[in-house]
């Protein structure tokens, strides 16, 4: 739990309540990680809409890879646990538990896999990115647009993983993950 002091659902007002409400709806509680970004509730709507603009021409499939593969880099338990949650609504439980075991190994596409490495390289060692990187992952078909927003989806989550981590917003496991997959999000390697 955060030392960040932050109002009980029923005493939540104006944009924090309806933070809160959205969790209420899709979870059935307000994780801690919601909690804690609530305290600025624009910084977290204006990080909702950057998503929109990024998942709006990635898709969902690849935006929900890059951000698995980052916050695998980051040691990020928290949005490992709500993406596998959320992509659990565009893949089924076995492929999702290969891929948070280990995406080499787990049937995805060559792009795939060198989308979710450049991510994790994103979120984790930015600078040592060349010219190169980006150009392999044009020539497996990635247009630049779908490289800009690559890049954009692996950053954002790295802000917003490296901010609830900082904060020390406490890990809470989603409802509607099996034991497995579960395990699979947080014994993977990191």
């Amino acid at each position: 739990m955060s030392v960040i002091r932050t109002p009980e659902p029923s005493e939540a007002t104006g944009e924090v309540a309806a933070l809160y409400a959205e969790d209420i709806d899709d979870l059935g509680y307000v994780p801690d990680y919601t909690r804690v970004m609530a305290v600025n509730p624009e910084a977290v709507r204006a990080f909702e809409n950057l998503v929109r603009a990024i998942v709006s021409q990635l898709g969902k499939r690849r935006y929900e890879l890059v951000t698995l593969a980052a916050a695998q880099a980051l040691h990020s338990q928290h949005c490992r646990l709500a993406h596998g949650r959320k992509t659990l609504t565009i893949m089924d439980e076995d492929e999702l538990i290969a891929i948070a075991r280990d995406y080499h190994d787990a049937d995805l596409s060559e792009a795939e896999v060198a989308m979710m490495d450049y991510a994790a390289r994103v979120a984790t060692d930015s600078v040592s990115l060349t010219d190169e990187d980006t150009l392999r992952l044009r020539e497996l078909g990635y247009t630049d647009r779908e490289i800009v927003d690559i890049t954009l989806a692996a950053a954002a989550r790295s802000c917003y993983s490296r901010s609830i981590q900082a904060l020390g917003a406490g890990v809470e496991v989603p409802p509607g993950l099996s034991d497995r997959l579960r395990d699979a999000l947080l014994v993977a390697p990191l």
